[in-house]
């Protein structure tokens, strides 16, 4: 799929570029990321894993805290951000591909993806689809099969509304298969880990999630029927299938980041852009980040806010094609 297929072509190597730290620039105090969710999935893993990696390499003399701040998959840590801690130089706030998605649909209210400072992507993960280990659904044949006998036979779970990430990943496959996404029957969740624990508890059919929330929930009894990369990942997702391998023209990896106030100063940006280049350098903590399925990829600077405002315009374009922006 070229639309965000593209998002992956920029050059990695290189890509930080690292300038002189400013004599007068020391680590802020109180390091805090916010991860716009509950705990558990995607965004929880994002700041966990800049937690880990500055304490073991020693880059921060405090901890980082980890803090949780749910609403609209990002919308009210954003709006938090912009509007009442603008110039705060020890908060970094989580973001994905999702956070970029419901930017482009206007789900943020009226802040657009022009409002904070991009400090950092940290990595690259990828979408997925999961049943129970019961389900009769064994790989996404068979769940088109239901779907064009009866679009409501099949309730789906994903974090956020119509129209977010979770619900273009089941949209994109029913759009191949010649379905209506809109006959589809979705429920919405918040994020982090319910949307997988309404599948155990049989209220939902089939979760759509991302790879790096696969290893948490091994002790579910789950089974993961696609990821939509263009290859098959590494490590113990190998024996995933991709979409395409079962004829199904989809990929959807999500970047995942981090991003601050739009008035930190520069010295205090450049700090932080230091500290996530020593990350890059430590092959300990690219293991851990493999180890948790994100695969690294790091991208700042003006490369970053160009991946960020293509990106948008190009879900911006995806929502018009599926009737959700005009």
């Amino acid at each position: 799929m070229k639309l965000l297929k593209n998002c992956l072509l920029l050059p990695l190597a290189g890509a930080l570029l690292i300038t002189s730290l400013q004599a007068n620039a020391d680590q802020p105090n109180r390091p805090e990321c916010i991860a716009p969710s509950k705990p558990g999935g995607g965004f929880d893993l994002t700041c966990k894993l800049a937690q880990a990696g500055l304490k073991d390499n020693k880059i921060l003399k405090t901890p980082m805290r980890v803090t949780y701040m749910p609403g609209g998959i990002g919308a009210v840590a954003y709006n938090a951000i912009v509007a009442n801690r603008r110039n705060d130089p020890g908060t970094l706030v989580a973001f994905s591909g999702a956070s970029l998605l419901n930017l482009a649909l206007g789900k943020y209210g009226r802040f657009d993806e022009n409002e904070v400072q991009w400090l950092t992507t940290i990595g690259t993960d990828y979408g997925t689809l999961a049943v129970r280990d019961d389900s009769p659904y064994k790989n996404l044949d068979d769940v088109v099969k239901a779907l064009k006998k009866d679009p409501k036979s099949i309730v789906v779970g994903g974090g956020g509304s119509i129209g977010g990430q979770g619900w273009m990943k089941i949209a994109l496959l029913a759009k191949a298969a010649g379905i209506n996404p809109s006959e589809l029957r979705y429920a919405a969740f918040e994020g982090g880990s319910e949307h997988y624990m309404a599948l155990m508890g049989k209220h939902v059919d089939l979760v759509t999630g991302s790879a790096s929330e696969i290893a948490s929930q091994k002790g579910n009894n789950i089974r993961t029927l696609a990821v939509f990369s263009e290859e098959r990942l590494p490590g113990d997702l190998a024996e995933i299938p991709t979409a395409r391998e079962q004829g199904y023209e989809i990929q959807w990896p999500l970047i995942r980041g981090y991003f601050l106030g739009p008035d930190v100063p520069q010295e205090q940006v450049q700090w932080w852009r230091e500290s996530f280049a020593k990350l890059e350098s430590s092959p300990e903590f690219e293991r851990y980040m493999v180890d948790r399925d994100v695969l690294p990829m790091y991208v700042n600077g003006p490369e970053l806010q160009a991946l960020v405002k293509k990106q948008v315009a190009e879900y911006r374009e995806l929502g018009r094609e599926f009737g959700l922006v005009e």
